[in-house]
């Protein structure tokens, strides 16, 4: 069975498929030309956390594709304490044709995918962010006409958004930096996954954004404190402070230079409006690309 689980499970073919279709996907919705691939399919939506941008895209792709979805939210289903997770996968596989998740633990989307007859998509972990990371890169391509040979600062905390992109330009052929405060930077489990299955040099970190971006076509960021790291936000604020996207980082950066968010964004903390509002800023053309890229994992999956 075929699930969508962490970016570091594709090879960079099949990226790149996703990638292709994404934007067949993209200029046939321009154009409103009809798609029934998932006619008569039926998509599961589990969400633990709360969502924007997931759940409108998915639900608004699934309906563009002729499905049907059905949103679940997480505290209603109970997902490993009203049931095991083996249970609830062997029940739900008889129901619907894929399920989607959003979730505080990879070992929850982990699980269901090894007792699951149906692909499991990971609509965010505390690990990994693959839907964001397809988008991401295809932003990037849309903006410079290929990825290749392009180098993206990631400017912020080494979390799940953070990972998925270093493993999508990884496989890409971009060049990523983490830019971060000591501590804060990628863990040693990912570095060893990356090194098995993307490249024996791991993504280059530094503790200086100056640094980071003087070279960077592409500056991306994201929230420094997330969802279940509320206690941590003060600590947070006081040690990034340093690190956040303004005009002055900005203005070290080439100025050709591009600005990515995932969002939603704390405007002020890790990203000031004159950024985010501003002519270097491509982070709505990036949300919206979501809808497409996951029209693209969903066919990939299902047709």
């Amino acid at each position: 069975m075929k699930h969508f689980l962490n970016l570091i499970d594709l090879s960079a073919e099949e990226l790149n498929h996703l990638l292709t279709e994404s934007a067949r996907l993209k200029e046939a919705h321009a154009r409103r030309i009809p798609s029934h691939s998932l006619s008569g399919r039926v998509v599961a939506l589990i969400f633990e956390k709360p969502s924007l941008r997931t759940r409108v895209s998915f639900e608004s792709g699934i309906a563009q594709l002729g499905g049907t979805s059905l949103y679940l939210p997480g505290n209603e289903v109970g997902l490993g304490w009203r049931e095991s997770l083996s249970d609830f996968a062997r029940t739900i596989n008889q129901y619907v044709d894929a399920l989607v998740l959003r979730v505080y633990r990879h070992e929850t989307v982990a699980g269901l995918a090894a007792a699951s007859t149906i692909p499991i998509i990971n609509g965010l972990s505390d690990r990994s962010h693959p839907c964001q990371g397809v988008a991401d890169v295809l932003t990037v391509r849309e903006l410079f006409g290929t990825e290749t040979g392009r180098t993206v600062a990631f400017v912020g905390d080494g979390n799940n958004v953070a990972r998925s992109m270093a493993v999508g330009c990884g496989k890409l052929g971009v060049r990523f930096v983490l830019a971060c405060p000591v501590g804060y930077g990628f863990d040693d489990q990912f570095k060893a996954d990356y090194r098995s299955k993307v490249s024996q040099d791991v993504p280059k970190e530094v503790n200086d954004p100056l640094a980071a971006v003087k070279d960077a076509d592409v500056i991306y960021t994201d929230v420094w404190t997330s969802m279940g790291q509320e206690a941590e936000r003060e600590e947070r604020l006081k040690r990034f402070a340093p690190f956040q996207v303004n005009a002055q980082l900005l203005s070290k950066a080439p100025p050709h230079c591009k600005v990515l968010h995932c969002l939603p964004a704390h405007r002020g903390e890790e990203i000031t409006d004159e950024v985010v509002d501003g002519p270097a800023s491509a982070v709505f053309q990036q949300a919206g690309n979501r809808l497409h890229t996951q029209k693209a994992v969903l066919e990939w999956l299902l047709k």
